[in-house]
């Protein structure tokens, strides 16, 4: 957390989330509880105009409302190049900012964009993702693209309704949840084991406001997603969700793997961790999915590929994260992915995993046998450097 003393002139929480109605809601709250402060709201929908309309209300009302030119026909862009100047405006007269992004923007990149142009002027102190915990497993299950369901941020914006959401679920340090009858114990399970350490808080509770003072580092926030140290759920079974953590150090078959991708990736409503390929060894792959769609990414070097002189420029939580991985003859490379769902099968999944993996004659073979295997992922990834 941010100590008091290190706030930034304007404090900015950004509301994030899908749920439009739970995110006005919050938003309401924060309003209504911190006397000074606005709300700033950038409506992407109106893009296919040209422009985004941005509104700036209190808790009385609205209080001003302008429009950005769209920037490289990217309406999450103009967002970004509007909102600073607009914060900076209001860094004298308001007491918190709250943002409250679109439907299907997500919050690092906002929160990434305050810090670094803030100064000491603006800064995030928290980043909240309003909920209907009732929507998420519909929401979980839509592979829609974002352009199918008119929520694009962008001509060229290829994410799904589902990949969006776990994102913006995953990533907040705090909840905000509409507590109604529609969710039962299934709904609120798949909430928590989607993102255990998140602070879970009805919409209409107190604490919100103070939460939004709390403090946020954008570094150790980007270091918690990022594939190569994200800090993955634990196992768990609870109301009928279950979460399968799978570990080994042996590497992936690349044919065997990919002929596998399509039963793993529907085998949980959310998937994602880390990965390597036996014609790949020095390379930490990225596995996302969700909506029945997979991502697949190269997220730099594994750390035991790296020589030692090169150890002293990864930060912190990378080197951490590969210490309580490290196996002797393979270093930090390693199977960690983490299967979230009701009704999950986890003898199945982990057996079809392990059927992946190289056999004992394979593996005995040898890194320069494991190179010669047909590179099946090179639709999938950029070649081998």
């Amino acid at each position: 957390m941010t100590p008091d003393k290190e706030r930034p002139q304007l404090p900015v929480v950004l509301v994030a989330g899908m749920h439009a109605d739970a995110r006005r809601r919050a938003v309401d709250r924060l309003l209504a509880d911190v006397p000074g402060s606005v709300a700033l709201h950038h409506d992407l929908g109106s893009a296919a105009d040209g422009t985004v309309t941005r509104t700036v209300r209190d808790a009385t009302g609205e209080v001003s409302r302008g429009a950005a030119p769209l920037v490289n026909d990217c309406a999450c862009c103009a967002l970004r190049e509007d909102l600073m100047p607009e914060l900076l405006r209001l860094a004298g007269s308001a007491r918190l900012a709250v943002v409250e992004l679109w439907d299907s923007v997500e919050p690092m990149a906002m929160a990434e964009a305050v810090a670094a142009h803030g100064g000491h002027t603006v800064g995030p102190t928290n980043v909240i993702t309003a909920v209907d915990p009732a929507l998420v497993l519909p929401c979980l299950a839509n592979g829609d693209d974002l352009t199918e369901a008119g929520l694009a941020a962008a001509a060229t914006d290829q994410r799904t309704v589902a990949d969006t959401l776990a994102r913006q679920l995953e990533y907040a340090p705090v909840l905000a949840l509409v507590d109604e009858d529609e969710a039962d114990d299934e709904d609120r399970a798949l909430l928590t084991q989607l993102h255990p350490t998140a602070r879970q808080v009805p919409l209409d509770s107190p604490e919100l406001a103070q939460l939004a003072f709390a403090g946020f580092d954008v570094e150790t926030a980007a270091a918690a997603q990022h594939p190569s140290c994200a800090l993955l759920p634990q196992e768990a079974d609870e109301a009928g969700v279950a979460t399968l953590v799978w570990r080994g150090h042996r590497p992936f078959h690349p044919g065997r793997l990919y002929q596998a991708l399509e039963d793993l990736t529907c085998a949980a409503a959310r998937s994602r961790g880390r990965f390597w390929l036996a014609d790949r060894p020095d390379t930490l792959l990225g596995w996302d999915a969700a909506g029945g769609a997979l991502s697949v990414e190269t997220a730099g070097p594994w750390l035991a590929s790296l020589p030692d002189a090169a150890w002293d420029l990864v930060p912190p939580m990378r080197r951490a994260a590969a210490s309580l991985d490290w196996h002797p003859r393979h270093g930090d490379r390693c199977q960690h992915l983490v299967f979230i769902s009701p009704g999950l099968d986890r003898e199945g999944l982990t057996q079809l995993l392990e059927s992946c993996l190289l056999t004992d004659a394979e593996y005995a073979a040898g890194r320069e046998a494991w190179k010669r295997f047909p590179a099946a992922f090179d639709d999938l990834l950029s070649p081998v450097s």
